[in-house]
């Protein structure tokens, strides 16, 4: 049966009134409802993984249900997932398999919850989630969902917490900021707690600047200043069509560069109610004119992007600016191989894991190459017949030690091969090592160790992923694929190496296969490049990816080999992915954020 979407509470979209007696009223409509006449019910879950329809179940359920700042109860509950809690989940959480063995199954759990939530206004932290889950579940139970207003705290915190404030929003740094109670620790209650000790904070805050109301709270962010409307006039020369557009100051530096479907519908929302990051407020108080410029497909626009990115540097584009900033872990050549860390990719015949965009995930990755294989880590080069005393990790039994001359050159080589063939093909060594000792270190309550381990894993087997996806379609000299787009026209681009070497759309009337041949004769011209490097930006490459595994996408020609291991590192990445996406609420930053809190210029 078909569940209904929960009405989102967030600063982009405005509040639709739950039914009630009182529609008919005209005076209620205009004043809206109090928010301390509210009553709100705060849930927080915890899972196997981030996907609902992906197989992931719910393993707990915490709620508070609070109005007019007092708790009115508390419900709490552990859920039997009937399935094994993987021992990433376990380090996590803190939940067990022993600990859910006797805990009632989802079938009567969500309908204790939603007996316990009803008539309220659901609030969650990242609500999708949450939300997402529950209403899966009651879906697979044929329940109806019932019209609950969802506020989600992590969206609302964005428009209200400056960077000066906390370094994220995410729960556990808005628990610090607001002085909440409870310290969230991944367990449904505690977090359900701490929770609305930051909705109580972030609704203090509104409520000096005048939100009163639930309808207030979801108009807040509506507010745009003059100065802002008065520069609408910059978009209207620009076309209704895909492309990239580029904000420039009075003396034509590029202040911002960004990309769209529609350009003109897009820059105005820059000057209107629809944009209302603070960043971008001051971006457009020194914009003095809007540079578009016309892509033949969405893909070009996001690759062309990227390019000006990278060459202008825009102060106000927080990402991809230095796409030359990366670290690699190169396998060496020589007699007796090591893995090191370097920054670019030389034409040396090594093998190469990356590129990683900070030195911490390169790090990470590295440790768990030497926590699964015993190469050496020394960086001096060997002869064939080293002799010299060994050294620490030696006499520790973690590196098989060459440079005294005890190691067999055989043995060595297929170690370095084992090494190559999980950094190239199958991680499965590397997992099952690493998953073995986070097993061990959970078992024991060492769960901060774990976590370490977690880290390093996560690291590697993303590099491995990123690294087999970009091999296979950068040793391609030429990939040439269309796709039927929503006007009914096909869209073509030509990839050569890995690098957008043209695009376009067939126009109607025209011959396919002429217009096809002509596209790939105007192509740019690309060199290859050695390793796992494409003739472009890693980014760029994977968004042509992307697009080539998009559905409806068909190969028209192809010169080369693309093709991905079947036992490669990609397929675990659902699961990394999905605890990273549960981390990202709670760990405190230490990676670049997703959920970037708005800059207010001092005034």
């Amino acid at each position: 049966m078909s569940v209904p979407t929960s009405s989102v509470v967030d600063v982009s979209s405005a509040v639709q009134g739950a039914p009630s007696r009182w529609e008919a009223q005209r005076s209620f409509d205009e004043l809206g409802r109090p928010l301390r006449d509210i009553t709100f019910c705060v849930v927080d879950l915890e899972t196997t993984g981030g996907s609902a329809e992906g197989g992931s179940m719910i393993t707990e359920i915490g709620a508070v249900k609070v109005r007019g700042g007092e708790v009115l109860g508390e419900f709490q509950t552990l859920v039997n997932p009937h399935a094994e809690i993987p021992a990433f989940i376990a380090v996590l959480t803190g939940i067990t398999n022993t600990m859910v063995a006797d805990a009632p199954s989802i079938d009567s759990a969500l309908p204790a919850f939603l007996e316990f939530a009803q008539g309220c206004v659901l609030v969650a932290h990242n609500a999708p989630f949450d939300v997402g889950f529950l209403q899966h579940f009651a879906a697979k139970q044929g329940r109806p969902w019932p019209a609950f207003e969802v506020v989600d705290t992590a969206k609302l915190a964005r428009r209200v917490v400056t960077r000066d404030d906390a370094p994220n929003c995410k729960l556990s740094s808005l628990a610090r900021l607001f002085n909440s109670g409870t310290t969230p620790n991944h367990r449904a209650l505690s977090d359900a707690r701490a929770t609305v000790d930051v909705l109580h904070g972030l609704m203090e805050r509104l409520g000096g600047l005048g939100v009163q109301t639930l309808e207030e709270l979801g108009t807040f962010s509506a507010r745009v200043s003059s100065a802002q409307r008065r520069k609408r006039h910059l978009a209207e020369r620009l076309p209704h069509a895909p492309g990239v557009y580029l904000f420039r100051d009075d003396r034509s530096r590029v202040l911002y560069v960004g990309t769209s479907r529609d350009l003109r519908t897009r820059v105005r929302s820059y000057f209107t109610a629809s944009e209302t990051r603070s960043r971008m407020g001051e971006m457009v108080r020194l914009a003095e004119s809007v540079l578009g410029i016309e892509c033949a497909t969405p893909l070009e626009a996001q690759v062309r992007e990227l390019r000006l990115i990278a060459e202008h540097k825009p102060k106000y584009n927080r990402r991809s600016r230095f796409p030359e900033r990366v670290h690699f872990i190169k396998l060496t050549r020589e007699p007796w191989p090591r893995l090191s860390l370097v920054r670019r990719v030389l034409d040396d015949d090594a093998d190469y894991l990356g590129p990683f965009s900070s030195k911490k995930s390169a790090e990470r990755c590295l440790h768990a190459l030497h926590d699964t294989f015993p190469v050496r880590q020394c960086s001096d080069r060997l002869a064939r017949e080293p002799s010299r005393s060994p050294c620490v990790l030696a006499e520790m039994g973690r590196c098989l030690s060459p440079c005294d001359g005890s190691a067999d050159p055989t043995t060595y080589a297929a170690v370095v091969r084992q090494l190559r063939d999980a950094i190239l093909r199958n991680p499965d060594e590397v997992v099952d090592t690493i998953n073995r000792r986070m097993g061990g270190l959970a078992g024991d309550e060492r769960f901060e160790e774990a976590g370490v381990h977690r880290d390093r894993l996560s690291a590697f087997i993303r590099a491995a992923a990123r690294t087999q996806r970009l091999t296979a379609l950068t040793r391609c000299p030429e990939v040439v694929a269309a796709r039927r787009e929503d006007d009914g026209r096909w869209a073509v681009h030509v990839v050569r190496f890995g690098r957008l070497a043209a695009a376009g759309v067939i126009p109607a009337g025209t011959n396919a296969h002429t217009y096809v041949e002509t596209l790939r004769a105007s192509a740019e011209s690309v060199v290859p490049s050695p390793g796992p490097v494409p003739a472009a930006t890693a980014e760029e490459t994977e968004k042509v990816l992307r697009w080539l595994e998009s559905e409806g996408v068909r190969l028209v020609d192809i010169e080369g080999e693309w093709t991905c291991p079947v036992g490669g590192a990609s397929r675990h990445l659902a699961l990394h992915d999905a605890v990273n996406q549960s981390r990202l609420s709670l760990v405190p930053f230490d990676d670049r954020r997703s959920l970037a809190p708005v800059h207010q210029p001092a005034r």
